[in-house]
Order: structure tokens, then C-alpha cells, then sequence
């Protein structure tokens, strides 16, 4: 008799469990406003309701009575009603981990293998849930990048692989680096040609060079994490593919499709692996093979550009000396900083004026500051 009271003690604490979670998930429903995620919680108080029922039946079966779910409340409180959505969520995923915790307890200490299958079909719907609820809160605010943190990934922002953004990035940070440096060893040394020229073309070489290696390298550890991620997602659709389209579904129920056109979606992906592989990447963790750039055109443009931006305030001291040339390279500089931020508006939505008295003002700062310095710590 008491074996058979522990028995029945393991089975309604289950039963609770489950009741608690279906009466949280359509509290928690009632708050929402989007219609699809809506229908996913109270899809979830609808799972928690089956295994309540089954604990039920298998307590009257072994002679306990049914407890009654009218007198259960939410273990959240009144956190459930004035906490953010977000963080309920959050509270609520790591619960589903407590529960599964107790299932498998449950397993070692209840020797009924009827019941063993109700547990084993309930641990099963609450790791399905833990994954919905990571999903849910991390779509609270975005719901088109639901599942930027399933699986405690984050989602890797790619650059767009422009070239001519490169491009343009390149030629404003030579020609910031290098008119600085013009600025600073004129200021310095009293606008001496010698020092002036070697350190403005010294510093072009390694800018460009430097900023050249950096795009390459950039641009080659994109891809190689893309790979990394990739081979991941293949393990992943491998080991529990199942779980995956589950996800891949998830998502697109959020998106605004319906259970039955989501599972069609993913039924068509799932008959096309490769396809299968990319579109998980894509949709899990926002990555795409053709949003990475070339590694050897990233850098040889970010070289070049880096070059030909820092080549500008040279320029005067080729053909005039001393502060003429000076003033000369601060006029050509600053006309070059304009219309550098003026370019930028191609791969910005700023207006290009905007952008290039943006420039501009940096330019002007930039010379005067350096300028100011080579003074101040000037030689000769």
C-alpha cells in the first residue's frame, strides 16, 4: 500500500505539472496580440491538457482519485500578468527543463511501465516545448528573425560584399590616416619636404597594406565560420532531423503561415537536402553563401582604394614646398574628405550632402588637432 501512495504521489505531482503548464500558456495567450504566436501557445496549453488527461487516467487506474484542475493555478503569480512576455517566456523554457528533470526521475523511481510511456511521450513534448518557448521569446520584438537565438546561437551579421563600399571605405580611412600624418610631421618640422614626403608615403604603404590583409582576412573568417555553421547544421539535420523541421515549421508559422502550409513547406525543403541544409542556415542563423565577398577582392580593393585615398594629400608636395604646399594639401584634403562622405551616400541611405559636410568637418578637425600636436612637440 505505501509502494502503491508513492507511486500515485509521482504521478500526480506529474499531473500538476502539466496542469500548471496549461493554465500558464493560455494566461500567457490571452496577453498576446499576434495572431501566430497565439495559436502556438495555446497549441502548447493544448499538449499540457493531453498528458494531464493521461496522468488522470492512469491515477484512476491505480485506484487514486482524479485530482481537480479547477483549484491549480499558475506557479508564476502575478508576475504572469505584469512581467514582460520575453521574460516569461525565458522563466517558462527553463521550467520545461525542470519538468524533464523530474520525468526522467520519475523513470527510476516508478516501476509502471504504462506510466513509464506516458513520461516518456511527455519528456519528448517538453523538449519540443523548451526549443518553441526559446523561439517565441527571441521573436517578441522580431518575429521575421524568430530563431536568431534557437539552440543558443546567435545569428552572424555578414557584411553585404560590395565592393564599391569597400571601395569607398577605403579611400576615407587612407586619406584620414595620411592627412594626419602630412599634418602632424609638417607641424612638426616646419613643413620640411623630406620628412613630410617619406612619412606621408610611408604611412600610404602601411595603411594600404594593412587595411588590404585586414578585408582579406575578414573576408576569409567570414566564409570559414559560414562553413563551420554549415557543417554544424548538417550534424544537427543528421542527429535529430525531426527536431529540425520542427523548427524550420516554427519559424514559418511566425512568418504568417499556417500549420498545414508550414509543414507542406518543409516537407518540399526536406525531399531536397542541400536545399534543406542552406535554408535552415538562412532562416536559424541569417546566413547566405552569396552575401560573402571574395576574400582576394576585398583585399586587393580595400589595398588599392586605401593607396589611392592616402596618396591624396601628397600630392602638392610634388610639385610646391614648404607651408604653400601645406596649405595646398589641407585645401585638396579637405575637398577630398567631401566628396569621399558625398560617395558614401551610394551605400547609405544619408543624404550626400549631409554626408559630405559630415566628412568634411572630421577632415578639418583631424588637420587642425595633428597640426596642432607636430607643433607642440615640433623638432628644428
Amino acid at each position: 500500500m505505501t509502494d502503491n501512495r508513492k507511486v500515485l504521489d509521482a504521478l500526480e505531482r506529474a499531473w500538476r505539472m502539466e496542469v500548471e503548464g496549461a493554465v500558464t500558456y493560455r494566461a500567457l495567450a490571452e496577453r498576446e496580440r499576434d495572431a501566430n504566436r497565439k495559436r502556438i501557445l495555446l497549441r502548447l496549453a493544448e499538449v499540457e491538457d493531453v498528458h494531464a488527461a493521461r496522468w488522470t487516467q492512469r491515477i484512476e487506474e491505480l485506484g487514486g482519485q482524479a485530482p481537480d484542475p479547477t483549484r491549480v493555478k499558475s506557479p508564476l503569480g502575478l508576475s504572469l500578468q505584469i512581467a514582460r512576455p520575453e521574460v516569461i517566456m525565458r522563466r517558462l523554457e527553463a521550467q520545461e527543463e525542470e519538468d524533464i528533470a523530474i520525468y526522467e526521475q520519475l523513470l527510476k523511481d516508478v516501476g509502471d511501465e504504462e506510466s513509464h510511456q506516458i513520461a516518456r511521450d511527455a519528456i519528448r513534448d517538453e523538449q519540443e516545448h523548451a526549443r518553441t518557448l526559446h523561439l517565441l521569446a527571441g521573436s517578441v520584438h522580431s518575429p521575421a528573425h524568430a530563431l536568431d537565438l534557437i539552440l543558443r546561437r546567435e545569428k552572424w551579421h555578414v557584411r553585404s560584399g560590395n565592393w564599391i563600399g569597400d571601395a569607398i571605405y577605403g579611400v576615407n580611412d587612407g586619406l584620414g590616416a595620411v592627412f594626419g600624418i602630412v599634418s602632424g610631421v609638417a607641424g612638426a618640422t616646419r613643413a620640411d619636404h623630406r620628412y613630410v614626403v617619406l612619412a606621408g608615403v610611408a604611412g600610404t604603404f602601411a595603411s594600404a597594406l594593412s587595411m588590404g590583409s585586414g578585408a582579406y582576412l575578414a573576408a576569409k573568417s567570414e566564409r570559414e565560420v559560414y562553413e563551420a555553421e554549415l557543417h554544424r547544421e548538417q550534424r544537427e539535420l543528421d542527429e535529430h532531423p525531426e527536431e529540425e523541421r520542427e523548427e524550420l515549421e516554427l519559424f514559418y508559422q511566425l512568418k504568417g503561415f499556417s500549420p498545414e502550409e508550414a509543414a507542406l513547406l518543409v516537407e518540399r525543403l526536406s525531399q531536397q537536402p542541400e536545399q534543406m541544409l542552406k535554408t535552415m542556415a538562412h532562416e536559424e542563423l541569417g546566413l547566405a553563401e552569396a552575401q560573402f565577398p571574395n576574400p582576394w577582392t576585398s583585399g586587393v580593393s580595400a589595398m588599392l582604394s586605401t593607396a589611392v585615398g592616402a596618396f591624396i594629400p601628397l600630392i602638392p608636395f610634388f610639385f610646391i614646398r614648404g607651408m604653400p604646399a601645406v596649405v595646398a594639401s589641407g585645401i585638396v584634403s579637405i575637398l577630398a574628405h567631401f566628396a569621399v562622405g558625398a560617395a558614401k551616400s551610394l551605400v547609405t541611405t544619408r543624404s550626400w550632402w549631409a554626408s559630405g559636410m559630415e566628412m568634411t568637418t572630421v577632415g578639418i578637425l583631424v588637420g587642425a588637432v595633428t597640426y596642432a600636436v607636430g607643433v607642440l612637440f615640433g623638432v628644428g
